[in-house]
């Protein structure tokens, strides 16, 4: 997902260790996509309770969440608002990926090849709003607090970095970057056990690239987005090479002798002026332990042990609320 900036956007290597104490902004559908598409059986069926509804993402939430809490990190997650008109086709190729994958996945199950089976069924995840509001309800009842976005989630989290009320953005997607966050740190959660984080300082980022954010977005929109879908042909290195040699994304086009669907300079706004809340809250509190067992264990199947033990994690949340500055 997002816009392929890995071949010219390096990353420093940075350990749980260094988050502790930091207040993190985690990106949440693309948290929640990582957890129903990893967090699944053997043959690729993701996890359900005993009516047949899917809580991989319950899972997911609750025991990477508690993990991160246990590592002294205070995570808040931030839900997308409505998407821009333009993201509407890569949606929709987005939806016929999953229909294609989960045929092919049935298929292979027919076929007992039980690794081809994962390999689709992976790519077939698919968000649904029973599976945000659940989400929702299952933080609310942690006392882990969620921000919801007018726009992007993604946006909304770098807004709250810049604006000083996160250390970073935690994301698997460049396009953090591209709206301007500071810190963007990746891989948080994909294992809580993993040795190494990838970290993204943008300063530094911009510094090593030689060239203005506003030229990255320019680089971003040569190489295609959620929002467009770029020029044939080129990638990041060769936008890259274009833009220094050429200054901005016009006179690239008019070298290329090329044009592209959409001006520009839209694309340019949705990353350089996006539509973020600038209300709101972010507040801790003690979690709803009984509440937590009737939602998850009674409603979802979930093992009451493994509920109480993630709720014991969460108990070690300092949720004294301090000025900013006391985190940092």
């Amino acid at each position: 997902m997002g816009v392929k900036l890995k071949d010219i956007v390096k990353p420093e290597e940075i350990k749980f260790e260094d988050l502790k104490g930091k207040i993190v902004a985690i990106d949440a559908a693309n948290a929640l996509y990582q957890f129903l598409s990893s967090i699944r059986q053997q043959d690729g069926t993701p996890l359900k309770d005993h009516q047949g509804r899917v809580t991989s993402h319950l899972s997911g939430l609750l025991y990477r969440t508690s993990a991160l809490v246990d590592k002294g990190i205070k995570p808040v997650y931030v839900f997308d608002g409505k998407s821009h008109s333009l993201k509407g086709d890569t949606q929709t190729k987005r939806s016929e990926i999953r229909i294609e994958s989960e045929k092919k996945w049935k298929k292979a199950l027919e076929k007992g090849e039980i690794e081809e089976a994962r390999k689709y069924a992976v790519r077939s995840s698919r968000m649904s709003a029973e599976i945000i509001e659940s989400s929702k309800k299952l933080l609310d009842l942690m006392g882990i607090p969620f921000i919801q976005a007018v726009g992007e989630g993604e946006a909304q989290a770098t807004y709250m970095v810049q604006n000083g009320d996160a250390w970073c953005v935690a994301s698997q997607d460049y396009d953090c970057i591209l709206f301007g966050a500071p810190l963007m740190v990746r891989n948080l959660a994909i294992s809580s056990t993993r040795a190494n984080l990838e970290m993204f300082e943008l300063n530094k980022v911009l510094n090593n690239l030689d060239i203005t954010r506003e030229q990255l977005v320019d680089v971003a929109i040569l190489v295609g987005t959620d929002f467009n879908q770029g020029i044939k042909g080129v990638g990041a290195k060769t936008g890259l090479k274009l833009l220094k040699e050429h200054k901005d994304i016009y006179s690239v086009i008019k070298h290329l002798d090329v044009e592209m669907e959409v001006d520009p300079a839209v694309l340019r706004d949705i990353f350089l002026k996006p539509d973020v809340a600038v209300d709101y809250e972010i507040k801790w509190k003690k979690p709803d332990k009984d509440e937590l067992i009737d939602f998850l264990s009674g409603e979802h199947s979930f093992s009451q042990d493994r509920v109480l033990n993630a709720v014991e994690k969460i108990k070690g949340l300092n949720i004294t609320q301090k000025s900013l500055e006391d985190w940092f």
